[in-house]
């Protein structure tokens, strides 16, 4: 069984990645109301992989013999100035995410959790990828600027992003954690 702090904590990480799932949703719906459905896309797909994340963390305490206790969850933004704003907005979300993992991280460390370590390096990694992913989207939306034209462009990039399941990013159903 899971340590109580662990677990705790464990909880307390779940209801976090909820957080950002509802955060990169609520985004998704900004970038629909401005008409820039491939912002919107990868948005959705971003909150999809949100939750999948909670799940790892969810079956994890499970498979532990512990139990998830799903907290609520706050209310995201829904109003963004502009698309640099909203992206921007979701790098400070992940760089938040990324320090929590790393505390967690270090609480199994200190708690001689060896399981949990080996699950958190996954998240460790997971969030490098999830920064330098949203820092370039940030990058390429200050070199587009004002220009409408390269806007589209970029645009019609990130809806080109496929789902990780294969499934269109709209689409509802089951999903399985990896």
């Amino acid at each position: 069984m899971i340590n109580q702090a662990v677990q705790a904590a464990m909880n307390e990480q779940i209801r976090h990645e909820f957080n950002s799932a509802h955060f990169y949703l609520s985004a998704s719906g900004y970038f629909e109301s401005i008409a820039l459905s491939g912002f919107a896309q990868w948005m959705r797909l971003q909150s999809r992989e949100e939750v999948v994340h909670a799940l790892k963390l969810f079956d994890f305490l499970h498979d532990r013999g512990s139990r998830a206790l799903l907290q609520a969850i706050d209310q995201p933004p829904h109003d963004f100035s502009s698309p640099l704003d909203a992206v921007t907005r979701a790098l400070q979300n992940e760089q938040k995410v990324t320090g929590l993992i790393h505390d967690l991280y270090a609480l199994a460390v200190r708690e001689q959790d060896y399981p949990t370590q080996v699950l958190l390096q996954w998240f460790v990694t997971e969030q490098v990828e999830e920064e330098k992913s949203v820092s370039s989207i940030i990058e390429e939306l200050k070199m587009v600027g004002d220009n409408a034209s390269a806007l589209l462009l970029l645009n019609h990039e990130l809806g080109a992003r496929p789902a990780a399941d294969g499934r269109a990013a709209g689409t509802v159903g089951v999903v399985a954690h990896p």
